[in-house]
């Protein structure tokens, strides 16, 4: 390994409990691990449980068994306690509330009462890839004063969100993609940081529970690479210390899209429930991004002296019948 880090690493894996991980989720969490563990550092499991309506009980637990099941522990969890607990965002509501405080103090907030629908149909409202049409700003007059209650504005009715300066770039080193650079309000907006339904939104949430956990390296999917101009624009507004990034490529299915059900059994339920030893697995995901040669198995254990940022790749694995007819044996 040639990166340094530095002292002391922490990173940290953050599931949402929404269903059985899938082979892609393993994988970056294979990966978050393996960073963790091959600088020396510590690891948290954290669950990201705000999307309510999908969250299911029961599945933090079994999501947690999966990954033991695999090979993974963690030094601090929902299950293990720690110093930073709570690890379920559902019960941090105190921070996300106090950072929104924070931020409409520094005239950074505003009230938004439009629907996708009125953000869709806005003439300036070019489309801003998975996340929908970017945000004009229509309601950019409606800010959020110093010292407001937050209650102010109801619930249902109106979502915050965080104004942007314009033509701000936000440019950092990524550990995979390299120097990676992003225009947030030309290319989204100004983005929500609390949501119609008085909860904290992911960009909000993640840097606020990142920052209060010590989280020094954050290693996720390929598919947040757009995310992190803003959430570091949110660790500067609330002087906040910024993580180093990791954003590895996701597995694709034949028809380039990302890997789900359509493809094929790939959820660890599945594959456990099939009779695949998990080193099998292990071995497999490796296999995926450079770290083991197919067919290898063996437990996470054993990849850590293997483990360098330099031999991920950077392009998406495409995953194709051969290669899930070899990881079902």
């Amino acid at each position: 390994m040639t990166e340094s880090y530095p002292a002391p690493y922490r990173g940290r894996f953050a599931p949402s409990p929404t269903g059985s991980l899938h082979v892609g989720n393993a994988r970056t969490a294979l990966l978050a691990w393996l960073h963790a563990r091959a600088a020396g550092g510590s690891f948290v499991m954290r669950v990201e449980d705000l999307d309510f309506g999908r969250v299911r009980p029961g599945i933090m637990e079994a999501q947690l068994d999966e990954l033991r099941w695999l090979g993974l522990d963690w030094d601090e969890g929902p299950d293990v306690g720690g110093p930073h607990a709570p690890y379920v965002q559902s019960r941090r509501v105190e921070g996300y509330e106090d950072a929104l405080r924070r931020l409409a103090a520094a005239g950074l907030l505003f009230a938004c009462g439009c629907s996708r629908r009125d953000i869709a149909a806005a003439a300036s409202a070019p489309h801003a890839g998975d996340e929908g049409p970017r945000y004009a700003g229509m309601c950019r007059e409606h800010a959020v004063p110093a010292g407001a209650p937050l209650t102010r504005w109801a619930v249902s009715e109106y979502a915050l969100r965080f104004r942007l300066a314009e033509d701000e770039e936000v440019c950092f080193d990524d550990g995979v993609h390299g120097r990676a650079c992003f225009r947030p309000a030309a290319e989204t907006g100004d983005f929500v940081v609390r949501r119609k339904d008085g909860v904290a939104a992911y960009q909000l949430a993640v840097v606020v529970d990142d920052a209060a956990m010590g989280i020094t390296h954050v290693v996720r999917g390929g598919d947040l690479l757009g995310s992190t101009a803003r959430q570091l624009l949110l660790f500067r507004a609330l002087g906040l210390p910024e993580p180093r990034y990791t954003h590895v490529p996701l597995l694709l299915g034949a028809d380039g899209e990302r890997l789900a059900k359509r493809h094929g059994a790939v959820s660890l339920t599945e594959l456990r429930r099939e009779g695949i030893a998990p080193e099998a697995v292990v071995g497999w995901l490796a296999s995926t991004c450079g770290l083991a040669v197919p067919g290898e198995r063996l437990p996470p254990a054993e990849l850590v002296p293997r483990f360098a940022i330099e031999r991920i790749p950077a392009t998406p694995y495409v995953v194709t019948g051969a290669s899930l007819a070899a990881l079902h044996g």
